[in-house]
């Protein structure tokens, strides 16, 4: 068997998330003998071709890039191959192929921001948040043909605290994933995990975390204001949660809920000065972050100082 630094490692990721896990790698002297991540992207005003973050970070560190289109494309998976890894590491990547995942012989293992089996999907973090959740963790598991049903190999939590928000436990999980993921390759090079079946952990229903769309992130004000609250820090700061104002889109980043009988639902209540807040089902919600559509973001102070109600 293989000793951490022997391993032949190929690394697939894409975002910021993936950049953590990558750099622990490294920083390990682990042998990352090729990187695979997303094409480069027309992005901006100007539609230029954009790098993703972990093709910046491979850059930096001289390690081989590879950017397919298609994952099945035979001159992506033979070149793959060429590279005789031992095992392949997934973190904020695409979906991949059988014949992708299957190729090396200890497997391919993905890093996934969430306790598993609990939120498989694209947006683990953004669901348990919105779902009101205490806490989160990191599960890393062998790859297998349904999506994040794959045998856990290691997993590890942490709470999510009233001031926290998708950004920040974003940032939270993607160190906490790094660590992990190194300690599962050490793991799995000295024989010392052996891989459980998701089933077998299963005490509860399932809560799922499918990708959200703009449609998920209107914020229904007839709803409770605990449930808007975790809708919205669910969501920020990206995609964001949103409402309207006189006409315009407003995004809605941070704020407090209140509960009283006095309310009725989406209703504006304001001093023009100091607070602005929007009736809830059972009290109201006031805003200190927000962004309204063709402005920049900012303080709610500020806001009301620039902005003329009809």
């Amino acid at each position: 068997m293989k000793t951490l630094k022997e391993l032949r490692i190929v690394f697939m990721g894409t975002p910021e998330f993936a950049v953590a896990s990558l750099k622990k790698l490294v920083e390990a002297g682990c042998k990352v003998v090729a990187v695979v991540t997303s094409p480069d992207k027309p992005a901006g005003r100007g539609l230029q071709l954009q790098e993703s973050a972990v093709k910046r970070f491979a850059i930096e560190h001289g390690l081989k890039i590879l950017q397919p289109v298609k994952l099945k494309d035979p001159k992506f998976v033979n070149e793959l191959r060429n590279y005789k890894a031992d095992i392949q590491v997934v973190v904020a990547f695409r979906m991949l192929p059988e014949v992708v995942w299957k190729m090396p012989p200890l497997g391919t293992i993905n890093v996934h921001g969430s306790l598993l089996p609990q939120y498989r999907g694209a947006a683990p973090i953004n669901h348990a948040i919105i779902n009101g959740e205490k806490e989160t963790g990191v599960t890393t598991f062998l790859l297998q043909h349904a999506i994040d049903t794959g045998y856990i190999l290691l997993s590890t939590s942490i709470p999510i605290r009233d001031n926290d928000n998708a950004g920040s436990i974003h940032d939270k999980l993607k160190e906490l994933g790094a660590n992990l993921l190194l300690d599962t390759l050490k793991g799995i090079a000295e024989n010392k995990i052996t891989p459980k079946p998701q089933r077998l952990l299963l005490n509860e229903e399932i809560k799922h975390a499918p990708k959200i769309y703009s449609e998920h992130c209107e914020i229904n004000w007839q709803k409770n204001g605990l449930s808007i609250h975790n809708l919205i820090r669910g969501l920020s700061p990206y995609p964001t949660a949103f409402t309207h104002l006189n006409g315009k889109k407003l995004k809605i980043f941070a704020g407090n809920y209140e509960v009283h009988p006095d309310s009725e639902p989406g209703r504006i209540r304001t001093d023009k000065k100091t607070y602005l807040q929007f009736d809830t089902g059972d009290g109201s919600y006031q805003i200190t972050e927000l962004q309204l559509e063709g402005k920049k973001r900012m303080g709610i102070s500020d806001f009301l100082r620039g902005y003329h109600f009809p």
